[in-house]
Parts: structure tokens; C-alpha cells; sequence
């Protein structure tokens, strides 16, 4: 049965109020601690985002996108540990100003994008998947090494978080509304994207590039430069991540970051941009409170080990529910399959 536009609207204005009220809603729980598990949620699930561009539309399954996030972060932390040093970084000096912190890690992560885009996107299949992983793990122990900047053990922001002008992002409720409105400005800008024409080549590419190539549209430079977008996007996002903690380290830029991407993609929905929003909620709610639960039922080993549950969970929904989590919410209401719609 179809919704009505009137049901859409009065779904969408009870979201828009439950997350504009959450913060006040927690502190009258007396659980303030759960804004900043929200922020951090808005944080992932700005990551699958980026993600969904490439898997979702192009079809491309990049099994090292955390690098691009990792690199974000550090690009915030390196600059404000050297305005806490007072040195210079490249001749130029650090900074803790969000304004010039953030965009610049959104355009080193561009950067490197480009470049391991460059070279990957040349490969199909296995091929790329595993050549993105060598990257991401060759960057992961890259920051590694560097000692100065705390090698394995990570840095911390010693003066606190970013600023920018009228805003504190060193208290929770600022941070959440930051992390929320990126994440919306993002989610309207990709989904613009992928109705622009520039977006249905991608859709074309995913479906059959062969035929593509034949009617004389080079695949390559539309996929170079959603690679490029994205890795700017989870740069961003791991922007904010810095910001969050407070600390950045290798740990960023790890495999398993990547696969909890992919996870939270999957679980979501591929190709939808509601989806990767629902799958990082999900994934991370559970990763917050499931080992809690466990532990409370006196399954210790359970509660360490939470993913053994998890993973189950996660290959029935794959297995029986196409289009993940927003197939389940959204499209059995609609009665339509506009996997590449929302």
C-alpha cells in the first residue's frame, strides 16, 4: 500500500523533532553521556555515506576507505599538535582554527584519493578490492612510524578541540548539532549528486560498463572523480572524529575500520542514503549496549566477544532482506523498489 505524501511528512517532521529534542531528552533521562555516543554515531554514519557513493553507484567495493578517514584525522591532530608545540608543519604553522583545520583535511584526503584512485580504478574486481586494502594498510603503518606524532600510541589534541567562531565544540551539545548538520548537508548534497547526470553515468557504470564505454562515455574519469569525492567526505568525517576523541591514532586507518564500513553499508541498505544512516546506527547502538547486555546476563565471553552474534544477524538480513535495514522500514510500506531513490 502506498504512503501518502501526508504520512511521509508527518514521519519526517517526528524524526526531525526526536533528533532535535535528543539532547534535552537524554539530559532529562539523566543520560547525558548518550549525546556524545550520538555524535559519534552522525560521524560513522557520514563515513558509510561517503562509502555508498562509491559501492552503492559505482559499484566499486573499496576495502581500505578508513584510510581516508584515518587521514582527515591526523591532518586535524598534526596541525594542532604543532600550534601546541608552536612549530611549523611543511613551513607553514599549526593551527587549532576549524575553519582552516577542517576543509584542509578535507582536501589532503581528496589528494590521496586521487592518487590511490588513479591507480586502483585501473583494476576490477578482486584486483581492486585487494589493492585498495595494500594502500590503506601501507598509510596505516605510515602513522605508524612516526614517532613525533606518537607512533602506534596516537595523539592526543593537547589544547582541546577546534575552533570556530561563535561555536564551542568543546561542549557535547554544540558538538552533536555540528556532527548533525554535516551529516544532513552531506546526505542533500550526495543525493543531488546522484540525480544529476554525473550520478546516472555512476548508476550506468554499476549496471554495465561495458555498454557504456561502447555509446563513447569513458568510465574512468567519472569514477576518479567520485573517488575523489568520497575520500574528501570520510576525510571530513574523520575530521570531526579527531575533534570528538579528542586523540587520533593508527587504529583509524585499520582494515577492520574499513570492514565496519562496509558492515554498516550492508546492514543499511547499498545505493540508498537513508540506508548507511540506519546501518550506522544500528551498528554502533549494538556495539555500544550489546556487550553491556551480555555482560549483564552473566555471558562473559559473550560480552567480549559481541560480534559472534553480530555476524549471524548480519547474513540472515543479506540473506532475506534485500536492500538491508531500509528495505525492511521503508520499502514493504511503499510497496516500491526505490533502492536508488532515497
Amino acid at each position: 500500500m502506498m504512503l501518502s505524501e501526508n504520512f511521509e511528512a508527518k514521519l519526517a517532521l517526528g524524526v526531525g523533532l526526536l533528533l532535535i529534542g535528543f539532547p534535552w531528552l537524554v539530559n532529562w533521562l539523566e543520560e547525558p553521556y548518550l549525546v556524545s555516543t550520538a555524535s559519534r554515531i552522525w560521524i560513522y554514519a557520514l563515513a558509510a555515506l561517503s562509502l555508498n557513493l562509491l559501492l552503492g553507484y559505482a559499484g566499486l567495493v573499496s576495502f581500505g576507505h578508513a584510510a581516508y578517514m584515518g587521514v582527515g584525522a591526523y591532518v586535524v591532530g598534526i596541525l594542532a599538535w604543532h600550534q601546541y608545540e608552536e612549530t611549523n608543519f611543511l613551513g607553514l604553522p599549526g593551527t587549532l582554527e576549524g575553519l582552516i583545520a577542517i576543509p584542509v583535511s578535507m582536501i589532503v584526503s581528496g589528494i590521496v584519493a586521487l592518487g590511490i584512485g588513479a591507480l586502483c580504478l585501473r583494476t576490477r574486481g578482486i584486483y581492486f578490492i585487494m589493492i585498495t586494502l595494500a594502500f590503506a594498510q601501507m598509510l596505516f603503518y605510515f602513522f605508524v612510524s612516526l614517532e613525533r606524532y606518537g607512533g602506534d600510541d596516537g595523539l592526543m589534541m593537547m589544547d582541546g578541540r577546534n575552533k570556530i567562531p561563535g561555536l564551542d565544540l568543546g561542549e557535547d551539545r554544540q558538538m552533536y548539532w555540528i556532527c548533525l548538520i554535516v551529516l544532513g548537508l552531506a546526505t542533500w548534497f550526495l543525493r543531488r549528486l546522484s540525480l544529476s547526470r554525473f550520478g546516472m553515468v555512476l548508476q550506468a557504470l554499476r549496471q554495465n560498463e561495458t555498454r557504456l564505454t561502447a555509446i563513447g562515455v569513458p568510465p574512468y574519469p567519472y569514477m576518479l572523480v567520485a573517488f575523489v569525492v568520497s575520500g574528501a567526505l570520510a576525510g571530513l568525517s574523520g575530521a570531526l572524529l579527531t575533534n570528538h576523541m579528542e586523540f587520533v591514532s593508527p587504529d583509524f586507518l585499520h582494515w577492520t575500520r574499513s570492514g565496519d564500513l562496509l558492515i554498516m553499508v550492508i546492514l543499511g541498505g547499498i545505493g540508498t542514503w537513508t540506508g548507511p544512516i540506519l546501518g550506522a546506527i544500528v551498528f554502533l547502538l549494538l556495539e555500544e549496549f550489546l556487550p553491556l547486555l551480555f555482560h549483564g546476563m552473566g555471558l562473559y565471553l559473550l560480552s567480549e566477544h559481541w560480534r559472534l552474534v553480530f555476524g549471524p544477524a548480519l547474513i540472515c538480513i543479506v540473506l532475506f532482506a534485500k536492500g538491508g535495514l531500509h528495505a525492511l522500514l521503508f520499502q514493504k510500506m511503499k510497496g516500491v523498489d526505490d533502492t536508488f531513490a532515497n
